[in-house]
Formats: C-alpha cells, sequence, structure tokens
C-alpha cells in the first residue's frame, strides 16, 4: 500500500491561552491501530476511541492500516478534547477523502461524539484567539460555540454540528449558515442600591471601592446588611472596556461557563462557599488547569462571605492575587498563570457569636474566644484589603422607614466620572484605577498636600501603619478626592482614608455611638 500523509492545524488550550499545534497522520502497512504520539494528555488519548465511530458516522471510510497521529511541537504537552475534530480530519485527508489544499490557513477545534456530533468545547475563544494572532483565515468550531468565536475580529468563523458537516464544508458540498445569537449585551440587573435602608457610610465605603479598585471588608452582627451591600456593589461598578469584557469571556470559556454566550458585558459577580477548597478558589487540576473562582471573578467582584470560616490556607493564598493581580498554578509538568485583577468584598462577624458591639443583644464569647476568632485572619491579608468597614445593626426608623436610598445608577455616574479622571491620569503608565497602582507610583502621583503630609506622618506613629498599609491609606485618599474632582489630596481625604483601617483589628464601631 502506498504511504499517505495528512496534516491540519488544531489548538490546544494551555491555562487560559492557546498554543498552535499542527497534527500530522501517517496512513502504512501494519495491523490495525491508531496511536497518538507528541505528548498527549489522558484527554486527547482517549479520544483514540472516539474519532473512528465518529468518522464511520459521518460517512467516512476509516482505513484499517496501522495510524501514526503525531502531535507537533512534541515537547508540548496536549490536553483537552478540541483536537477530536482535527485528528479525525487529518487521517480523512492522508486517505484522499478531503481535498489537501482546502486545509491551508484553516483551524480546527472541537469535540466529538460516537454518532459524529461536534460537541461544545471548552475553550473555544482562546482557540480563535490564537489563529486569528497566527494570521489563520478560518477556523472551524462547534456550532454551539460559534458566538464566541465571533467575539475575535478579523477571523472567519464556520459553525458546524457534525463532523458531516465539516467533511462537506472542505469539500464545498455545503455551505454553513450564518451564525445566530446575541454578540454580547448587559445583563439587567435584579438589585439596586436603593433598597439598602440607612448605612450610610457602608454605602459611601462601596462607592470608594468601585471608584478606586479597592478591596473591602464588612464586620457586623449578622442580619446588619453585609451581604446585600456586597452584592449590590456590581451595580455601581464602570462598565468594561471591549479589552476587560474579552479577558473575563476567555476565561468563563476555558471553565466551560459560557453556555453559547457571547462576549460577557456585565462584571463577573463570584460568591463561592466557605467551604471551597485552595484549588476551587485558585484554579488547578490534576490534568487540565482550570481557573478558579478568584480568576473568574477577573475584572468583577469575588464575595466571600463569612471569612473566618474559609479555609485559613485557602484565604491566606490569596495574598499573591491581591498583590499582583494574577495566580501562578505549579504542577510537575510546568506553571499556568491565570489573570485575577478583581475586586474582593468579605464579609464577617465580630465574634464567634456574632454580637460583639452589639446595642441589642449582648455578646458571651470569652475574650480569649474573640481573639481567637479573628486571628484567623493574618496580619498580611488584612493589610492588603484597602477598606475595613463597620456595619452596625439598622434601627428600627430604619427598618420601618418607606423612603428608598440613591440608586445605583445615580451612584455608578459618579464613580464613572472618577474613573475618568483616573484613565486620564494614569495614561502614560498603563493602569486603570488607583488601587492598581505601585506603592512607590502611589506617593508620587497622590498630589498630597502638605496638610495630608501632616495627616499621614500622625498615624505612621498612632496607628502603627507598614510600608503596604501607608501607600494603601494614599491610595484611598487618592480615589475619595478623585470623586471630588479635586486635582490634589488634601488632609480630609486621608482623615477618611484612615477611618476605614481599624474596624476588624479593633472590634469597635459596630455600635451608632461607637
Amino acid at each position: 500500500m502506498r504511504h499517505v500523509y495528512g496534516r491540519v492545524s488544531g489548538v490546544t488550550v494551555v491555562g487560559v491561552g492557546g498554543e498552535p499545534v499542527t497534527v500530522e497522520s501517517f496512513v502504512g502497512r501494519g495491523l490495525p491501530s491508531l496511536t497518538v504520539t507528541g505528548l498527549p494528555g489522558a484527554t486527547v488519548q482517549d479520544g483514540r476511541d472516539r474519532i473512528r465511530p465518529a468518522v464511520e458516522h459521518a460517512g467516512g471510510e476509516w482505513p484499517l492500516r496501522r495510524i501514526v497521529v503525531n502531535l507537533a511541537p512534541a515537547n508540548l504537552r496536549k490536553e483537552g478534547p478540541g483536537l477530536d475534530l482535527p485528528i479525525a480530519v487529518s487521517v480523512l485527508a492522508a486517505t484522499a477523502q478531503v481535498p489537501a489544499r482546502a486545509l491551508l490557513g484553516l483551524v480546527l477545534f472541537g469535540e466529538l461524539s460516537l454518532k459524529g456530533e461536534v460537541l461544545p468545547t471548552p475553550g473555544v475563544i482562546s482557540a480563535a484567539i490564537t489563529a486569528a494572532r497566527r494570521r489563520f483565515g478560518t477556523i472551524v468550531v462547534p456550532a454551539a460555540n460559534a458566538v464566541e468565536a465571533m467575539q475575535v475580529e478579523g477571523l472567519r468563523v464556520v459553525p458546524a454540528a457534525t463532523l458531516r458537516e465539516v467533511v462537506g464544508y472542505l469539500r464545498g458540498t455545503w455551505t454553513p449558515s450564518p451564525v445566530e445569537g446575541e454578540v454580547g449585551a448587559v445583563d439587567p440587573a435584579d438589585v439596586d442600591l436603593r433598597e439598602v435602608r440607612g448605612q450610610e457610610q457602608a454605602r459611601r465605603a462601596l462607592e470608594i471601592a468601585a471608584a478606586g479598585g479597592h478591596n473591602l471588608v464588612m464586620v457586623g452582627s449578622p442580619g446588619a446588611g453585609k451581604t446585600m451591600l456586597a452584592r449590590r456593589l456590581a451595580t455601581i461598578l464602570p462598565d468594561m472596556t471591549h479589552e476587560e469584557a474579552l479577558e473575563a469571556t476567555q476565561l468563563h470559556s476555558v471553565a466551560g461557563l459560557l453556555a453559547g454566550r457571547g462576549l460577557l458585558r456585565s462584571r463577573p459577580f463570584r460568591a463561592p462557599h466557605h467551604s471551597i477548597s485552595t484549588a476551587g478558589l485558585l484554579g488547578g487540576g490534576s490534568s487540565i488547569l482550570r481557573p478558579g473562582e478568584a480568576s473568574l471573578a477577573h475584572n468583577g467582584v469575588l464575595f466571600l462571605d463569612e471569612l473566618t470560616e474559609f479555609r485559613r490556607d485557602a484565604i491566606e493564598s490569596l495574598r499573591q492575587p491581591l498583590e499582583d493581580g494574577r495566580i501562578v498554578v505549579a504542577r510537575a509538568a510546568g506553571s499556568v498563570a491565570f489573570p485575577a485583577r478583581f475586586t474582593l468584598v468579605a464579609a464577617a462577624n465580630p465574634c464567634p457569636c456574632g454580637f460583639n458591639g452589639d446595642l441589642m443583644k449582648t455578646c458571651r464569647c470569652r475574650e480569649d474566644q474573640i481573639q481567637r476568632y479573628r486571628h484567623k485572619l493574618s496580619g498580611p491579608l488584612l493589610d492588603r484589603i484597602d477598606l475595613h468597614l463597620a456595619v452596625p445593626r439598622l434601627t428600627k426608623d430604619e427598618l420601618l422607614g418607606a423612603s428608598d436610598g440613591e440608586p445605583s445608577a445615580a451612584v455608578r455616574a459618579r464613580v464613572e466620572a472618577a474613573r475618568e479622571r483616573q484613565r486620564r491620569r494614569y495614561r502614560h503608565l498603563g493602569y486603570v484605577c488607583n488601587a492598581h497602582l505601585p506603592g512607590p507610583v502611589a506617593r508620587r502621583e497622590a498630589g498630597l498636600a502638605p496638610d495630608a503630609h501632616t495627616m499621614l506622618a500622625v498615624a505612621v506613629d498612632q496607628m502603627a501603619l507598614t510600608g503596604r498599609g501607608f501607600d494603601r491609606v494614599v491610595k484611598v485618599a487618592r480615589t475619595i478626592a478623585d470623586l471630588q474632582g479635586v486635582v490634589g489630596v488634601r488632609g480630609d481625604h486621608v482623615v477618611e482614608a484612615l477611618s476605614y483601617r481599624t474596624a476588624f483589628q479593633q472590634g469597635e464601631g459596630l455600635s451608632r455611638a461607637g
């Protein structure tokens, strides 16, 4: 028998990005078999048993010869089911069942079923981005994921529901239908800040957090409204830019959470349960590395309710992303970096019973229990959280009052204006908000007035601010000035910023009097 050879292009997803893979098939003498070389992972190896039935259901002829499939480059481990389709087509190309010229400038990506269906596959948008960067003209993807791939400019997307359709497209006997579906829209919010009664200081802290991208922890008795406040933070955040939306969509695509939707326009809001593992929070996996909740909250909000109930190793592992905006997951085979630039909002009770400092209920916890409870959170972790807020119990007048608070739309307008000031100020530096600034840059760009310098000097002595804590006070004060439209940071801005640094450590301020 004449030795035959076929070659097609595919993509394997590594972390959140894609890597191009050249899929070569060789059909020659020997007992009927299919061997895959080039560091295939377990999912790719499993595909050997899916591909033959898929080809036969698509009307193709499976060669009863020895077939060797090579995945190049050989030193890159290939994971995920997205290589099923290019492997099947490479075998068809090697046996001249599809024309080789039709495969030029083409990338294939998708999982196959035994019946030859092209199934929804995680990571389609990463494959499309890789194809566009490598200057391929066309990508063939599962029909269910076509809207994702359409978000990438400069690339023709061919949606295919079956392998038979793919073969027909390559032969020129089938024409794909136009992609239908929502390209991307802002999901209407089902909550609004106007529903929050009272809590003026908490509303103010949310506005500052949204305007500057600052992290926030709220401490208060059960039922004070901490969760209600946290869930409304996303309603006052500014709209995502196209680049931010593409990054968030790519992460959700890799995690298999898009479900056929297009570009994410609403900022992500992730609220994992306190029983989550470290791998679930940060990302990982035994074979395929997937993003965790912290990365899925990229460019959005990560809400940790009952913060002290989380595993200590899980929440302490957030130190790196809170500082660097990314998570590095290391395994024996290599390491993968996931973006994780989120706004952290956490809620906690002041003590085990929850009523330390409450005016209406008496705390029955011993002092040693309270201290042990608070020591679940380390100083280095709390030092990375910009705003520490005490949330008091609502009064009866606030609970029974009929008047609504200020709506999210009004607060969001002020936040947008403050963010625009920051974007203009830091355009030459590449930062988008105050919270992302390195310490030296924040001090240089803050524009501190003499009275602000004086207040900070006093705070360093009286509040024992660390270097990181000092920088975070400067950033928060800069955000307060931006909300007021003021060029420089004054002493009163610093005073307000300092008022958000002590709630959890001291357990004070939970009552109206405090």
